[in-house]
């Protein structure tokens, strides 16, 4: 998710030099629009289809105890961290299954069709001994629930859904006193994700691999 316009800029010259990236822009909280980013996408990637699908769009509300939630925090963390994946997932299923079948001899994986949903830590419920953070908390334990019926519901098509904490990363979110710096963090992500296998599927994992209780 793109905030700045020097992120922009930076990711636009990026793909200048480098004919396989393409910046396409889209608001995840505009759902009007999904299906024309669909057809933008089908346009670039014709009949290979998306091999990996990384919905790494969120938000997060301030440290938030009971006494001071809001219901705006609530609406926008769960369409930001939940709704719009799985609409996103949705509007890209074509894509999603194309690349799939165009890859049937290869074992299930990134060689075939990935989603992969960015969870976090917060939204282990078994893990949750501090309390507040609700609207972030209960956004990502409901997608890591998204992810688990994609999981099922894809299978059949050949189609992996995983749940991923990035860690706690050096980004507007994370702060500058984070451990983990961006590099660090996409790359253990990037070697996880061309390592998914069947048995994966349906799990939560941190960057690294290592598997997260629900």
């Amino acid at each position: 998710m793109i905030k700045l316009r020097s992120d922009l800029q930076a990711l636009t010259a990026i793909a200048a030099q480098h004919k396989n990236v393409h910046v396409l822009q889209i608001d995840v909280k505009d759902f009007n629009g999904y299906d024309n980013f669909a057809k933008q996408v089908q346009s670039i990637v014709k009949d290979d289809g998306v091999n990996v699908l990384f919905n790494s769009a969120g938000v997060s509300s301030k440290f938030t105890r009971v006494n001071l939630v809001k219901v705006e925090q609530m609406t926008e963390n769960f369409l930001t961290n939940t709704v719009a994946p799985l609409m996103l997932t949705k509007a890209l299923l074509a894509e999603l299954k194309k690349a799939s079948k165009g890859n049937e001899s290869a074992p299930k994986g990134s060689q075939r069709a990935v989603i992969v949903n960015m969870s976090s830590v917060l939204g282990s419920i078994a893990q949750n001994n501090q309390g507040g953070f609700y609207p972030y908390r209960a956004s990502k334990s409901a997608l890591n629930a998204v992810t688990r019926s994609l999981s099922q519901d894809l299978k059949d098509d050949g189609i992996l859904a995983v749940s991923l904490h990035p860690g706690w990363v050096q980004t507007d979110m994370g702060g500058k006193q984070a451990p983990l710096t961006v590099e660090q963090s996409t790359q253990a992500m990037i070697s996880f994700v061309e390592g998914l296998t069947d048995k994966h599927n349906g799990g939560f994992y941190q960057y690294d691999g290592s598997q997260l209780p629900w």
